[in-house]
Parts: structure tokens; sequence; C-alpha cells
């Protein structure tokens, strides 16, 4: 029996640096769904400001710049690539100055409304794995699978420290992992649509496991899923 996964929709949510969009992206890749990296359109607005030297704390500043905020989505060998105003981001969005400006934003009701439609459009199209901090309690509650993936702060830390100095930025682990924590605060404690597991997401620490491992473990469940859904 061939295992159907294009009618399938994904929602991945979890903390900054859980390694959720590495994880999404091998398993989209194996199953032949669309990858849908949420947080990067949040980045993308964050970069925005940043670039443009409006505050990510000032809420009425920020709705009022949005209208020049023009962001596309295309998909280039099945990878999404983000673009502001005509020009592709890259890493631009991956610093943590612009991940703290993301997180900022992120808690702005008029920033939100303004990505919403976008990710639920795209959510609508099904086939997708979509990774974010609220897909499945708010853009995809009715996901047919919904994971929380997740690592305690310090590994999270560790990983981005590693991954920071293979670039040659010039940052202690401290540094890091303070930025780690007050991410987390941000996002777990804005009032809207905070960060939390959905009441049925399938809840998964990938402390101990390789890239590889936790992949493989998702192709599964999706595997399952689309098997379930097809004796439906």
């Amino acid at each position: 029996m061939t295992t159907d996964f294009k009618s399938l929709t994904v929602a991945i949510d979890g903390p900054s640096g859980a390694g959720k969009s590495t994880v999404a992206k091998l398993a989209a890749e194996l199953a032949g769904l669309v990858y849908v990296d949420t947080g990067a359109l949040y980045r993308t607005v964050g970069l925005y400001m940043l670039e443009h030297g409006v505050s990510a704390n000032d809420p009425e500043a920020v709705a009022a710049r949005l209208p020049e905020v023009e962001i596309e989505l295309s998909y280039e060998d099945g990878k999404q690539v983000v673009s502001l105003c005509g020009e592709p981001v890259g890493d631009r969005i991956r610093t943590e100055e612009a991940s703290l400006c993301a997180s900022a934003v992120s808690q702005i009701p008029a920033v939100r409304e303004f990505l919403l439609e976008m990710q639920k459009d795209l959510a609508r199209k099904g086939g997708v794995i979509m990774d974010g901090r609220d897909i499945g309690t708010v853009i995809m509650p009715d996901a047919d699978v919904k994971i929380f993936y997740t690592a305690t702060a310090r590994t999270r830390a560790e990983r981005r420290f590693r991954e920071q100095r293979e670039k040659g930025m010039d940052v202690t682990f401290e540094e890091v992992l303070a930025a780690i924590e007050e991410r987390d605060r941000q996002d777990m404690e804005r009032e809207l649509a905070p960060l939390k597991p959905a009441e049925d997401s399938i809840v998964f620490y990938n402390d101990p496991f390789s890239i590889e491992a936790c992949s493989a473990w998702l192709l599964g469940v999706l595997t399952r899923a689309a098997w379930e859904k097809a004796r439906k």
C-alpha cells in the first residue's frame, strides 16, 4: 500500500531554537509535502522595522508601517523563499536581534492580523507542514497532526551557540542562553496567542535525539495519520 501524504495538514509548534524548522523541512521532503515556515514571516516583519528604525515595542508605530511591508513567498526546489519588498531576506532574519524583534512584533494584534490570512490560505491548500508558535492553536486548529516540538532552554542554547560560532559570530554561551530565555518569556507571556501546546498535540522533547532520528519519528507519525485518514 502506497502512503499518500498529499491530503495531510501538519502543525508543528515549539519554542525558539527547538529545531522544529529543520525537522519539518526534512520530513516535508521525505513525505513530499510543502514546508511553510511561518516564523520567517514574523521575522520578516521584525526585520523591516529593525532596518527602518521602528521600535518593535511600539505597537502604534509598527502598525502604521505595516502597509509598507510587502512579503512574498515562493518555492525553489521545494524550499520556501521569503522576499521583503522584492528582495530575498536570506539569513538577515536569523540574527538574535531579528529574533527578538520578531518575538516583539508577534505580540502586536495588528501584525498577527496582517499575517493571519496569508497563513490560513496556505493551510487551506493541504499537503503542508507548517511550523511556528500558534499553528495548532490558531492557524490550523483542525490539522490532521499537531506536534509540540521542544527541548530545554540549555539544550537549545547549546545548539544555537555552536551554529553561531561556526558562522564566525562573536557571541558567548551566556548571551545566547539569555536571548533564548527572553524569547521564551515573550512568547509564553504574550496575551495574544501565547506559545503553548494544543490540547490534542503530541509533545516531543528532542534533547537526546539526532535530527535524523527526529525526522524518522515524525515520518512515522505522518504515515499513521495518512493511513487513518485514508480509512475514513
